[in-house]
């Protein structure tokens, strides 16, 4: 039987190199050629010793993922990768730029549960969790892709296909790997998870992880905000606010609010000034995000000049509140467009359209 090397901690290697009657301290040098590295053959491992390898070459492998697509944007250079899996099935990840800032954008499942009705993914429903290794295989990918672009990652968001905390095993699996600094070695400051607002799941998380956090809110009442998202029914805003209030959040950190702006839905002024009471005074700052077309979604993005006037009225009361960039705009960048487009030119899209009509 072998194993997936990159599904393993740093804790679980060391046990199975202590097993081999080897030396803790090799994990140590495999992590770093694993992720520091990007070595994916133990034969390429030059300061490990030739019996060690073979007996590794006999143990584990390395997870593949193969990008099958790439589409760069033109408007701001991000680039969307289309992954084949071992298994056959696809996510999708993006690489994102903003100056200095080089973000990726990471998937944790094909498809996704969740349902929420503007997203292109949760017409897909969820087929699997992504394995740690299949998470870490995306940032080393993007982490190259960047390099090739004489840039350095930054950061790394969840962002991706799926909900992170609806894969909590595997999203921990690979935050132990990417903070550890013989693993890729990234500052918490510089890691963001996002939830749809899955509350248990995200006390565990702050407890044990000093990293980002970012709850998808997207209305400010729980009539809407039920038919936009159906985990409203699980956690509704008032169980959000309490979350927030009481996460151990450290000084100087803000959890970030997101509120995708879907004309005639959420994005009135009543709406903004009911955000308002929710929001001030709680350690949060808001990203609004313009609805990104989805093809043959009912929703449409609104005028530019609603964002702003209600960016202002949040402003004006005390709650910090920034317009987030969209990125790829031009290259079906939105969560599951590029998964739906290349099933649909293959004939074998056959799942329904999950989005129904939203009235206030």
């Amino acid at each position: 039987m072998t194993y997936k090397i990159d599904n393993l901690s740093i804790k679980e290697l060391q046990k199975f190199i202590i097993d081999l009657n080897e030396k803790p301290f090799r994990a140590k040098q495999l992590y770093k050629w694993i992720y520091q590295k990007g070595i994916t053959s133990f034969e390429e491992m030059t300061d490990l010793p030739l019996n060690f390898r073979d007996k590794l070459s006999d143990i584990f492998e390395f997870t593949k993922i193969t990008p099958i697509e790439q589409l760069l944007s033109k408007l701001d250079g991000s680039i969307k990768v289309l992954f084949e899996l071992e298994d056959k099935n696809y996510i999708e990840s993006v690489l994102m730029f903003d100056g200095e800032r080089v973000t990726a954008c990471v998937s944790t499942q094909v498809g996704c549960r969740m349902g929420c009705k503007f997203c292109n993914t949760a017409k897909i429903g969820l087929i699997r969790n992504l394995t740690s290794g299949e998470i870490i295989r995306q940032i080393i990918y993007l982490k190259d892709l960047a390099r090739q672009n004489n840039k350095l990652l930054s950061n790394i968001v969840f962002m991706g296909m799926g909900e992170p905390l609806d894969n909590y095993e595997n999203l921990t699996n690979s935050l132990d790997i990417i903070l550890d600094e013989d693993g890729l070695n990234f500052s918490h400051r510089k890691v963001t998870v996002s939830t749809c607002g899955i509350i248990d799941k995200l006390y565990t998380l702050s407890k044990n992880y000093k990293v980002n956090i970012a709850i998808s809110l997207n209305a400010s009442s729980n009539k809407i905000r039920s038919k936009l998202m159906p985990i409203n029914k699980k956690f509704n805003i008032e169980e959000i606010i309490k979350s927030i209030k009481n996460l151990p959040i450290p000084k100087r950190k803000r959890i970030t609010i997101e509120y995708v702006l879907i004309d005639g839905i959420n994005n009135t002024k009543r709406d903004a000034n009911l955000l308002v009471k929710l929001l001030k005074g709680l350690p949060v700052k808001v990203n609004l995000i313009v609805y990104n077309k989805i093809k043959d979604s009912q929703f449409n993005p609104p005028d530019l000049n609603y964002a702003l006037n209600f960016q202002k009225t949040l402003i004006n009361n005390g709650v910090a509140t920034f317009i987030r960039k969209s990125f790829g705009q031009d290259i079906e960048a939105a969560c599951g467009q590029l998964y739906a487009k290349y099933y649909k030119e293959r004939g074998l899209w056959k799942r329904s359209n999950l989005t129904q009509e939203i009235k206030q």
